[in-house]
């Protein structure tokens, strides 16, 4: 039985979701032969929802939805059932700005490395914490990162369960005493440790590619249209080691930070050492497109 009010971050003892039944988290149990538990084999995503109100959930339960298929679960619900869980669970909650995390993992089986056969049943587990916005210091004197070398397996667009990897990224974070960390694949920019990483050079916006070696963020699209309507040129491409210490300006996105500055990477300034002006047109779009939803 999970202790709810020793959760960080939550208090009470909040409703969640669990294979069809609404529950006290404190009374929300799974068998120890899950295989999320044995094996990480499952698929997670989080709707931010800011005054009630899930921001870009189509695009979240449809990345759900692809990463289900990348591993082979059957879809336990429909989308409209999906989107009807999410609605549910936030009028459960007494959250104003919160998220809403949904996971699936295939099951509870004996403990074998291969696929149950047949096919039991998915675990569907759902849960709304509370989500504070990026606060004024982190906003307006952009945060702090240090480079490392991108350890983890080759799934990285499958959001999984399996997140060691992003663990271990980032206590190196906490233990360099920075706010994140820049991955690089062979000198290669990949993403942070749970967040993906924007490149402005010479007024232009660049990410690296959506393939295997990052996970495609809601943000990829969003900051993709932002900059688009803002007039600021886009390109998605490889990005090296180099030009990432040679940035005008760096940027992290993710659904909980929004979109923040970097303005130190491995104890040097990025571009000016603030945050830059494509940043700050960015933000204030950012900022707009959640307002819009109020």
């Amino acid at each position: 039985m999970v202790d709810a009010m020793m959760i960080q971050g939550v208090t009470g003892d909040p409703t969640v979701y669990l294979n069809g039944e609404f529950l006290p988290l404190s009374g929300a149990k799974i068998s120890v032969l899950d295989r999320g538990f044995i094996f990480g084999d499952g698929i997670y995503d989080v709707v931010p929802v800011y005054n009630r109100k899930p921001f870009r959930m189509a695009h979240h339960l449809a990345r759900l939805e692809s990463s289900l298929a990348k591993i082979g679960i059957a879809p336990p619900m429909t989308r409209a059932d999906w989107e009807a869980l999410v609605l549910e669970l936030i009028r459960r909650s007494p959250e104003t700005d919160c998220m809403v995390y949904l996971q699936v993992t295939r099951g509870v089986a004996k403990r074998d490395h291969a696929y149950p056969v047949p096919p039991v049943a998915p675990t569907v587990f759902g849960m709304v914490p509370p989500m504070a916005r990026p606060g004024v210091a982190a906003r307006e004197k952009g945060l702090r990162a240090v480079s490392i070398n991108d350890d983890r397996w080759l799934h990285c667009d499958i959001k999984s369960v399996s997140l060691l990897g992003n663990v271990l990224a980032k206590q190196a974070a906490v233990n360099a005493g920075v706010d994140e960390v820049i991955q690089f694949r062979d000198d290669r920019l990949t993403e942070g440790a749970s967040c993906n990483i924007w490149v402005v050079k010479d007024g232009c916006l660049i990410a690296p590619p959506k393939d295997n070696l990052v996970l495609e963020g809601i943000r990829y699209g969003l900051l993709e249209e932002l900059a688009r309507d803002a007039g600021i040129p886009f390109a998605l491409r490889p990005i090296s080691r180099a030009e990432v210490a040679d940035a005008d300006e760096l940027m992290i996105s993710s659904a909980t930070r929004e979109v923040l500055p970097v303005v130190e990477l491995d104890g040097k300034p990025v571009g000016a050492g603030v945050p830059g002006p494509v940043y700050r047109r960015l933000r204030l779009a950012y900022d707009a497109q959640i307002d819009a939803l109020k």
